[in-house]
């Protein structure tokens, strides 16, 4: 019998199909509960504790697609199917990278293709060295494919989990994964400078929801400081005014572009229409937020955008962020996405249209 045989190749029986799913640390119970009420009954293991777990849907992979592309989740943040899954326990002498070698060759569509290989791991996994040194390893018995592997704008990707005991892969392509970004943690690298990490959580809406930032005019930035959403909108070229009682950095007071309102926002008048964006990342309740923004709603101009992160301060998150939601989308603001960004700590990000 080959070694290949020795592997499990998994097969979907009946309805059921398997996952490798990752939220923000602490909200993968709010994640399997997204997936529970998607598709009823979920078995699923902790793989990294609050952050990533293996799942059993009692669908097939078809379906689960299906309806991934319809409702996006908000807690869940990245998923692969898995194809193929060794178990240590099984048999401790089974040669595992052979028979993932062996998985990943079978897939005809891979020869030749663009391919993201994505690898990570647990603490005290059954892979001793880093991730890192996992994927040099996977990819170097890879060779015979001809593929170019990349890290953006692959065709299909290859992902590899490696926990204590078990080892799962899977091969996709980027929109089976709701992101392609390896375990949907977008990185950017801190610039010099860079006043606060807060200016990544616009970083990766920009990217994550698809949205032109430098195609806006004016934005309104509603508790400003220090400024680091300030600074990125400046760096995409708006005209910006910030308001917040909080001393803004210094380095951003001399830009032209920039008016700065030393004052709270429920204390500042504004031309009706006069923004075309509006942006709120504010450590408040979130119906304190809520009513701030739209008590301001009359300066953003119809069909202008508003980006706010909603802090998440007690145990049910889902119903709060119903309830947000809901009286947004009373006050003419239509919710386009609702999403936990990596970013994100306790909290979310809602990208809204005015109507």
């Amino acid at each position: 019998m080959s070694k290949e045989n020795h592997h499990e190749v998994v097969e979907e029986v009946g309805a059921a199909s398997k996952y490798v799913c990752t939220a923000n640390h602490g909200f993968a119970p709010y994640a399997q509960e997204e997936l529970h009420r998607l598709f009823g009954s979920v078995k699923s293991s902790m793989l990294v504790p609050g952050e990533v777990f293996a799942v059993t849907l009692q669908h097939p992979a078809e379906a689960v697609r299906e309806q991934m592309s319809r409702t996006e989740p908000i807690f869940l943040r990245h998923m692969f199917h898995v194809g193929w899954e060794y178990s240590l326990n099984d048999d401790e002498t089974r040669d595992w990278q052979e028979g993932l070698k062996a998985f990943i060759l079978r897939d005809d569509r891979l020869s030749g293709a663009k391919i993201a290989l994505q690898v990570r791991k647990s603490e005290g996994s059954l892979w001793n060295g880093t991730a890192a040194e996992l994927k040099e390893s996977v990819q170097s018995r890879l060779l015979e494919l001809g593929a170019e592997f990349v890290v953006r704008e692959a065709e299909f990707i290859i992902s590899v989990f490696a926990g204590k005991d078990r080892l799962y892969a899977g091969i996709t392509t980027p929109d089976e994964n709701i992101s392609d970004w390896n375990g949907g943690a977008i990185r950017f690298q801190k610039e010099e400078g860079q006043l606060s990490r807060a200016k990544f959580k616009l970083l990766e809406a920009e990217v994550a929801f698809g949205i032109p930032f430098a195609s806006f005019r004016e934005a309104l930035d509603i508790g400003a400081a220090p400024g680091g959403w300030t600074s990125f909108l400046l760096d995409r070229g708006l005209k910006v005014t910030a308001v917040d009682p909080a001393k803004m950095d210094g380095s951003l007071l001399s830009s032209p572009r920039l008016t700065y309102l030393r004052k709270n926002a429920d204390n500042v008048k504004f031309k009706e229409n006069q923004f075309d964006l509006l942006v709120c990342d504010m450590s408040w309740s979130p119906k304190g937020t809520a009513k701030l923004v739209i008590d301001l709603l009359y300066a953003l101009a119809p069909g202008g955008t508003a980006i706010v992160t909603v802090k998440l301060l007690h145990k049910k998150p889902m119903t709060l962020i119903q309830e947000i939601i809901e009286i947004f989308q009373g006050s003419r603001l239509q919710v386009q996405r609702a999403k936990q960004l990596f970013h994100n700590r306790d909290e979310i990000t809602l990208y809204m249209i005015k109507y």
